[in-house]
């Protein structure tokens, strides 16, 4: 094989591993860095990669020989299980421990695996997930029933395809989870706050982790990355709230059932159980690997930690920052480990449990189907904790990275001292 075969084929495997990245939920800046790492550690260094939400650009040698690669993202983000295998390999290729046909030859068997459970079982996981966030949103056993119920409606539709996950299948299933819950609640008085019932059967849509990162990435100057998952994030709320405002309409249910008013009927064990039935609900339903099980709900139980208590000290309006914060730095001393999962494995479910989305949705349903000041005022709440949890990521990272480097350079300085007494 010639130099340039060699090196077409390099570029190939790189845009295919960035576009999986991408899918993954990974930052443009991250992508970016595993992308130069890669090339680095098989000999190039005239490489420029330019990441985008829906593009990625790679670009060998230099002006006049360059050679340019362009990828789309196309599917589904891949699984739990597909993510780690995908970081593995993304490992492996930074430490040069396997040639580029070996590489694709991973990736591409990663990306077609089947999942290691069944529909039927995914299905009931998601409805497990679902029932584990109900715990943790509004703690009640109707809800809890609701969750489950619903969850397997959902789970129905985004296991068995019956579309693509456009824009039509969140609308779609706002408008079905809406019209069931509304109408119960018009006929059966002991359901309240129905609006709160709706959200966790559509957590899978919730764009909580999209506006989160798209913040962290116009922290980073990625404007154009940063702008359009934001931009993105809004238009699935606002076509979510639609939905749930057009059930409401044919159902004919009253606006106070559009208004948020949470209430606690179980105590205070029931979010730590949802703590752990949320984690089933993920390796059940994303295929974790059972590695990740114990990981995945440390991480929960640290983030919720972190937020509840930044809700006792401060107010809740700020708690996602000190979830955030707490987090971080396991989810990246995680990764590190041998044993430990990737950061995307873990970091989901922590976005999922910090639930931005779902008060932003709540706070767009209120604002399209109500006159009330209380849609602008849970809104406004929503967009501040998702700054405040893009804040907590950074403010943590970069405390975290400069612990680790200067440890490493104490590190270093005392293996030279011994070396000079020795």
């Amino acid at each position: 094989m010639t130099a340039s075969d060699e090196r077409a084929e390099l570029g190939e495997l790189i845009v295919q591993v960035g576009l999986a990245m991408t899918m993954s939920g990974e930052s443009v800046d991250g992508v970016q860095d595993r992308l130069y790492r890669i090339a680095a550690a098989k000999g190039y260094t005239d490489v420029e990669v330019i990441a985008l939400p829906t593009s990625l650009f790679v670009e060998f040698g230099s002006a006049g020989r360059a050679t340019v690669r362009l990828g789309v993202p196309v599917g589904t983000a891949p699984r739990l299980d597909q993510v780690s295998e995908l970081y593995q390999l993304v490992g492996e290729l930074e430490r040069n421990e396997i040639d580029t046909p070996e590489g694709t030859r991973r990736l591409d068997a990663l990306l077609a695996a089947p999942p290691k459970f069944g529909r039927i079982v995914r299905i009931l996981g998601y409805a497990v997930l679902c029932g584990g966030l109900s715990l943790l949103l509004q703690p009640a056993w109707g809800g809890l029933l609701a969750a489950l119920v619903l969850g397997v409606l959902v789970g129905v539709l985004i296991t068995w395809q019956f579309m693509s996950h456009t824009m039509v299948l969140p609308v779609l299933a706002s408008f079905l989870v809406a019209v069931i819950v509304f109408a119960a609640a018009k006929w059966v008085d002991e359901i309240d706050n129905p609006i709160r019932s709706l959200i966790p059967p559509l957590i899978i849509f919730l764009p909580g982790a999209v506006l989160a990162t798209g913040t962290v990435e116009l922290a980073a100057g990625q404007v154009i990355s940063g702008s359009t998952r934001l931009v993105q994030g809004v238009v699935v709320l606002g076509m979510m709230a639609f939905g749930i405002v057009a059930a409401a309409e044919l159902v004919g249910a009253p606006p106070a059932h559009l208004l948020d008013q949470p209430f606690d009927r179980l105590g205070p064990w029931a979010p730590w159980v949802g703590l752990v039935v949320m984690t089933c609900g993920y390796y059940l339903h994303y295929c974790a690997p059972a590695r990740t099980l114990l990981p995945i709900l440390f991480v929960l139980v640290v983030a919720y930690l972190g937020q509840r208590l930044g809700a006792l000290v401060f107010s809740a309006n700020v708690s996602g920052f000190f979830g955030a914060l707490a987090m971080t730095p396991i989810v990246l001393w995680m990764s590190t480990q041998r044993w430990g999962p990737p950061t995307m494995v873990t970091f989901l479910p922590g976005f999922w449990l910090l639930v931005p989305g779902a008060a932003g949705l709540i706070g767009a349903t209120e604002i399209v189907g109500t006159d009330s000041a209380l849609g602008v005022s849970d809104f406004s709440a929503a967009i501040n904790t998702v700054f405040s949890i893009a804040l907590g990521i950074l403010i943590a990272t970069a405390l975290y990275n400069s612990t680790r480097d200067g440890m490493s350079r104490v590190a270093t300085l005392g293996t030279s001292v011994r070396r000079r007494w020795h």
